[in-house]
């Protein structure tokens, strides 16, 4: 079904997808991008997938976008490529969506990496935004989401003068979760992502949605949108349930309901 991605559910709840183009150290290109937009699409509407891991190999997670794709390019020729339109299925993924990088995770690898919720490393891995070297700049929320998770002073470095962190410096500076040997990062990730998937769908959704506002709203609406999604879960089947098994000291069943 797809050339640039092979497309899994090797878990009980999780969704993987494998970018799958090694001899381009899994440039993003628009083919690439359109095909991981339609499988998040897919696992999105499917309600076996609570989690999702976007990895790519040892070697590397993405090196970037496809440079081969920009020359040449004029201004007009970007805008009406509609090139970032699949960037916003990966912004507004519902479920919790967990990046597992080895190797280089650059430009718009590092930007699909932070469109993640987590990160798990591996010990080889590098995290760059060298667009500055080809005489562009980041476009895919580099700039937005490196300050938030690194600060500026890292994040200007990283951008201007085309700094690489180190799995071990990304860790240190809050980019990532977990640093793990290179043979046993996806599993650490698929691990992660399999006891995600064990919570209730509802809650995990309206929990990532919160997260995710403090990053966009004043603490005051941040609050208040906080708020407004804890008392909505009181009308799910789910709350019931999860408070119900807790009493009764058993696991409970969820019916995303």
């Amino acid at each position: 079904m797809y050339e640039n991605i092979i497309v899994e559910r090797p878990r009980p709840g999780v969704g993987l997808i494998r970018l799958n183009r090694p001899q381009r150290l899994n440039a993003l290109n628009q083919a690439t991008m359109q095909e991981l937009a339609a499988a998040l699409t897919e696992f999105a509407q499917d309600d076996e997938v609570r989690a999702v891991v976007i990895t790519g190999n040892e070697r590397a997670f993405a090196a970037g976008a496809d440079v081969n794709e920009m020359l040449g390019k004029t201004t007009v020729d970007m805008l009406q490529s509609y090139r970032f339109k699949q960037w916003e299925v990966v912004r507004t993924f519902p479920k919790p969506l967990i990046a597992a990088v080895s190797g280089w995770c650059l430009g718009g690898g590092n930007e699909l990496a932070m469109s993640c919720d987590m990160i798990v490393a591996s010990e080889t891995a590098r995290f760059g935004q060298p667009e500055i070297n080809l005489a562009i700049m980041p476009g895919a929320g580099g700039t937005q989401r490196l300050t938030r998770a690194v600060g500026k002073a890292i994040a200007m470095e990283m951008v201007l003068a085309g700094r690489f962190l180190t799995a071990r410096e990304a860790l240190a500076h809050g980019l990532v979760n977990h640093v793990i040997p290179t043979e046993l990062y996806l599993e650490k990730a698929l691990d992660l992502a399999e006891q995600v998937a064990r919570k209730a769908p509802l809650a995990l959704q309206l929990a990532k949605e919160a997260v995710l506002k403090a990053f966009e709203l004043p603490l005051s609406e941040g609050l208040e949108f906080e708020r407004k999604n804890f008392y909505m879960l009181f009308s799910t089947e789910d709350k019931e349930e999860g408070i119900s098994a807790f009493l009764e000291k058993r696991q409970p069943t969820w019916s995303g309901r």
